[in-house]
C-alpha cells in the first residue's frame, strides 16, 4: 500500500467541544478534567490554521442537525469560522455535485460519531471516497479525522458491534471492512469508560497482524506514513499487540464459548507519549519519534 502524505487524526470520542455531556451520556464534561477545545484545537493546527476550511460529516450519527451545530459552535470558540456540515444520509445524497465539490475545495474533513457501519455502507466505493483517498494520500496538508464511530471506520479492519459484557465469547464481536486509511490496525472508542478491552482484545486474537487502538474518551492519536503515532487529548490510549501470541483457542472453541490468548501485549499511553506501528514500540517522548524508527 501507497504511504500517505496526509494526517489521520482517530478520536474516541467525547472531546471537550465546550458543551455540556454528549446525548445519551450522564458524565459532565468539566468534571473529567478535559483540557479545553484541546482536541479540536490540534485539529485545525495540523490542518493550516484557524482560516482554512473545514467540513464536519455528520453522517454516523443519529441526532445530525444537533451534533453538526455542536461541532460549528465548538470550531468558532476556537476562531475557526470556516467550518461546514455535510449531512449525508444516504447513497444517493453522497452522490450529490455539491458534497463532491465541498470535498475537493475544503483542507480537513472530520467525521462525526455514530455508527460506523453507516460510513462504510454509505460511502465505500463512492466519488467522494475516491476524492477522499485521493487527498489524503496525494496532499501532506491534508487530514482526516473522526471521532468515535468516524475513527473506528478509518481502519482496513473494522469492528461494528460488541457488547462488553460479552465480548469474551467467541462470535460477539462482529468484524468487516472499514473505510481502509490505514492497514493493520483496529480501533476502539470510549475505550475505558465502555470497557471495552475485551472487544479489542478479541478482534485482534482474530487478526493478529493488526494493531488493536483503544482510544479513551477525549483522547486521540495522530498517525502519520501509516507508522508514527502521537497522543493527545486528556486520557489515555491503550495499545493491544497480538503479533506474538503464542496461544489462543478462538479457532478451536464454538461459538458462544469463552476464548483464552496467551501472551497478548499492552502498552499504555498518555499525552505526549508516541508509538510506532511497524516498529511495534513506545516511544516515551514524542520528539524522539523520528529518532525511534531510524
Amino acid at each position: 500500500m501507497n504511504i500517505p502524505k496526509g494526517k489521520l487524526i482517530s478520536i474516541g470520542g467525547a472531546e471537550d467541544k465546550g458543551t455540556e455531556p454528549e446525548n445519551g451520556y450522564g458524565h459532565s464534561v468539566k468534571s473529567l478534567n478535559f483540557f479545553s477545545l484541546a482536541i479540536l484545537k490540534r485539529f485545525v493546527e495540523e490542518v493550516g490554521g484557524s482560516n482554512k476550511k473545514i467540513e464536519v460529516i455528520t453522517t454516523a450519527s443519529s441526532i445530525p442537525q444537533e451534533v453538526g451545530q455542536n461541532y460549528i459552535d465548538a470550531f468558532g470558540k476556537i476562531g475557526c469560522t470556516r467550518a461546514g456540515v455535510m449531512n449525508i444520509r444516504n447513497r444517493e445524497e453522497v452522490q450529490n455535485p455539491e458534497y463532491i465539490q465541498r470535498v475537493k475545495d475544503c483542507d480537513g474533513i472530520l467525521f462525526s460519531g455514530g455508527d460506523q457501519l453507516r460510513l462504510t455502507s454509505i460511502f465505500g466505493g463512492t466519488e467522494i471516497y475516491q476524492v477522499l483517498n485521493e487527498r489524503y494520500f496525494g496532499e501532506e496538508s491534508f487530514v482526516i479525522a473522526g471521532t468515535s464511530a468516524g475513527a473506528m471506520a478509518m481502519s482496513n479492519t473494522m469492528i461494528y458491534s460488541g457488547k462488553s459484557e460479552l465480548a469474551h465469547l467467541k462470535g460477539e464481536v462482529k468484524i468487516t471492512t472499514g473505510l481502509a486509511y490505514i492497514p493493520n490496525v483496529i480501533i476502539d472508542s470510549h475505550f475505558d469508560k465502555r470497557g471495552r478491552f475485551n472487544r479489542l482484545a478479541q478482534a485482534v486474537a482474530s487478526n493478529p497482524q493488526c494493531t488493536g487502538i483503544g482510544l479513551g474518551e477525549d483522547t486521540g492519536v495522530i498517525i502519520i506514513n501509516n507508522n508514527h503515532l502521537e497522543v493527545i487529548g486528556s486520557g489515555a490510549v491503550v495499545i493491544v499487540d497480538g503479533r506474538d501470541i503464542k496461544f489462543s483457542n478462538i479457532t478451536d472453541v464454538s461459538e458462544s464459548s469463552p476464548i483464552c490468548i496467551e501472551n497478548i501485549k499492552v502498552h499504555i499511553l498518555v499525552k505526549g507519549n508516541g508509538y510506532l506501528l511497524k516498529e511495534r514500540k513506545f516511544i516515551a517522548e514524542v520528539n524522539l519519534i523520528e529518532t525511534a524508527a531510524v
